[in-house]
């Protein structure tokens, strides 16, 4: 089962995404995690990837796609996978849809976490002084946000034409949003 997750920053991906990859028994991919371990691993991905970060460029959508590519050659990734924000242009749901079709594969589901900026601020300014995160900082999730809204507006619809777009409300406690996540595929 191949799961993409999509919703604002702080909108709890990541929590969400790991607790439903235990429940189903999928890896998770998340693009930043991905860049770095190609980076790290130095594959010939990773080495495109390292330079255009290292020059301040944004990661090019055929680099993205070929780190996913390289994870979806891998035997863990077998029988699904949650994408964690990993489609984040038109280009790059196509691309997704392609590298899914070789494997004769598609997307099953697309779990958008329904939260509001209140809310997003609320957690994010925690996370920031558990973490010290500088994207964190209220100035720059207003940046964040509306990068995500600009950029992720088309790819929402571009799912939600197929039919595969399932809103989840995602505020309250994790383990209630867990079971609606769940619900939401089915399990």
């Amino acid at each position: 089962m191949d799961i993409l997750l999509m919703g604002p920053p702080g909108a709890g991906k990541g929590t969400q995404g790991a607790l439903l990859a235990e429940a189903l028994g999928l890896p998770k991919f998340a693009t930043g995690d991905l860049l770095r371990d190609a980076v790290k691993r130095g594959t010939p991905v990773g080495l495109k990837a390292k330079a255009a970060m290292e020059a301040g460029h944004l990661v090019s959508d055929d680099i993205i796609m070929g780190v996913i590519r390289d994870e979806l050659g891998k035997p863990e990734a077998a029988h699904g996978v949650i994408f964690d924000g990993v489609v984040r242009t038109i280009p790059q749901a196509e691309g997704m849809e392609r590298l899914l079709a070789e494997r004769n594969r598609a997307m099953d589901h697309v779990l958008f976490f329904e939260v509001t900026d209140e809310e997003i601020l609320g957690r994010l300014v925690k996370r920031l002084a558990i973490e010290k995160r500088a994207d964190d900082d209220p100035a720059a999730v207003a940046v964040r946000l509306k990068a995500y809204r600009d950029q992720t507006a088309p790819v929402l619809a571009y799912y939600e034409a197929k039919g595969l777009v399932r809103r989840v409300p995602a505020v309250g406690a994790i383990d209630a949003i867990a079971s609606r996540v769940r619900a939401a595929v089915g399990r």
